[in-house]
């Protein structure tokens, strides 16, 4: 077996730890719906001597909560008229690394299955694998990475539930966009991300900080899309670890407040299964080097835009980041290098790719990349023309909008022929019914807004 790198562990290294006694503590890990890393820690002995043979399982209804972890209705594979039954966790072993934050550690992430081995149609690795697979029909790899912001407080995680999460202190008071100097306030959490990420076996390039207070973003190399949705996940989890263990928190939501949202622009290119560019092609200069497959691909994205958003932006939260002038899409267009678009190119030859601005930091990766593929393969299957690029202010254009609420998104999705066609009637089902479970709950909240705005003055 291919190690991803010379930093993760072969099924023979792991098991060669745990007999020497360096690693005491496995965990199984899979992603949910919303994007979290879930599962069970192992005492070492006891993964080896059985876990990773027999597998272990899980309770279905870890595919049918809220964020609360609340039991919900609505959903066909789980419920109380089911009886809540299990679903397997099957380890996929090319994803066996290091916890280095956390000692004598180690991760497999895995797939789910239901006890019959049907693949769990629900679950994002596996909604991601279904269109990985549809492209490898076509003789074509997906390639990815995504940049993920976070802003991190001085708060722990308790101090700012204690709080409601009101009145925290950013670990940066003014914007640190590039600014070495604000950016080495808080070096000893940010130096220990990348150290502790890298030994991890995640490919990290570089820190940065951004624009709203206590924002910061960590770089990492693009791989192949499921082994960088696996490292995403990976990455959320880890870093809010490392955060508490530095008596800080820090957030990945879309809008924290009223200043600019966190992002996370997804980067996505194609090449054939031979490594060969099929994005790049020389002799049309009047294309910037394009390839007819690339520009199609692209139309699909855009086409497919609204009828994805849902899984672009999966939260009620997600959508108070599409705001004019904010550099989050309002719009649904494409330009060179031009960040006030949805889909912006970047990149000449072998770097050549787009990136998709729509995504919000609390974007589930498995989803947001099958939805991509997704909406490319559409647009080469249907011949889709690129439109025109847009060279100026594209909030200032007459392009579609980008959905702005959680409900038109779940609507369009839901009744999406494409999305249908693409990720079938079960998946749109399930988490059409993910959006009405949370529109159900924020239809039902009385916000601090309404309070402020109405205890006293109406």
């Amino acid at each position: 077996m291919a190690l991803r790198n010379e930093r993760h562990l072969t099924q023979e290294q792991l098991r060669q730890l745990i007999e020497a006694g360096e690693i005491d503590t496995v965990v199984t890990a899979f992603t949910d719906m919303q994007g979290r890393l879930q599962g069970k820690r192992f005492h070492a002995k006891h993964f080896l001597d059985h876990v990773a043979t027999d597998g272990t399982e899980g309770c279905d209804y870890l595919l049918a909560v809220d964020v609360d972890m609340n039991t919900v209705d609505g959903y066909a594979t789980s419920g109380w008229d089911k009886g809540y039954g299990d679903m397997e966790f099957v380890i996929d072993w090319d994803t066996a690394r290091r916890v280095a934050h956390q000692p004598g550690t180690a991760m497999v992430q895995c797939d789910l299955m239901w006890p019959d081995h049907r693949t769990v149609a629900a679950s994002p690795r596996g909604i991601l694998r279904q269109q990985l697979d549809r492209l490898a029909e076509h003789g074509w790899k997906a390639y990815a990475g995504t940049e993920l912001e976070f802003i991190v407080f001085e708060n722990s995680y308790e101090d700012a539930l204690n709080r409601d999460y009101h009145r925290l202190t950013p670990s940066n008071q003014y914007n640190v966009d590039y600014s070495l100097l604000g950016t080495a306030r808080i070096e000893p959490l940010l130096r220990e991300l990348r150290n502790s990420l890298y030994d991890s076996g995640l490919n990290v390039e570089s820190a940065k900080g951004e624009c709203n207070f206590g924002q910061h973003e960590i770089g990492f190399l693009y791989d192949e899309a499921l082994v960088t949705a696996d490292n995403h996940a990976f990455y959320k989890s880890a870093a809010k670890e490392i955060a508490a263990q530095h008596g800080k928190s820090l957030t990945f939501m879309a809008k924290y407040d009223e200043r600019e949202g966190s992002s996370c622009h997804i980067h996505l290119s194609l090449r054939g299964a031979d490594g060969s560019l099929v994005f790049t092609d020389p002799d049309r200069s009047d294309a910037d080097g394009r390839s007819v497959l690339y520009e199609k691909f692209v139309a699909g994205v855009l086409a497919t835009t609204a009828e994805f958003t849902l899984l672009y932006a999966p939260n009620i939260n997600s959508y108070k980041r599409f705001a004019d002038g904010s550099f989050a899409p309002t719009t649904v267009g494409w330009g060179q290098d031009n960040r006030t678009c949805a889909v912006r190119l970047v990149g000449h030859g072998a770097a050549a790719r787009m990136e998709l601005r729509v995504p919000g930091a609390d974007v589930n990766p498995y989803l947001a990349l099958a939805a991509m593929i997704a909406g490319g393969l559409h647009g080469i299957e249907e011949d889709l023309p690129l439109p025109p690029p847009v060279s100026g202010n594209a909030y200032l254009s007459d392009l579609p909008r980008v959905p702005g609420s959680m409900a038109a998104a779940r609507d369009v999705f839901g009744s999406s022929k494409v999305a249908r066609a693409a990720l079938g009637d079960e998946v749109v089902d399930h988490y059409t019914n993910m959006a009405d479970v949370e529109l159900a709950a924020f239809g039902a909240a009385v916000t601090d807004w309404e309070r402020r705005r109405g205890f006293e003055r109406l």
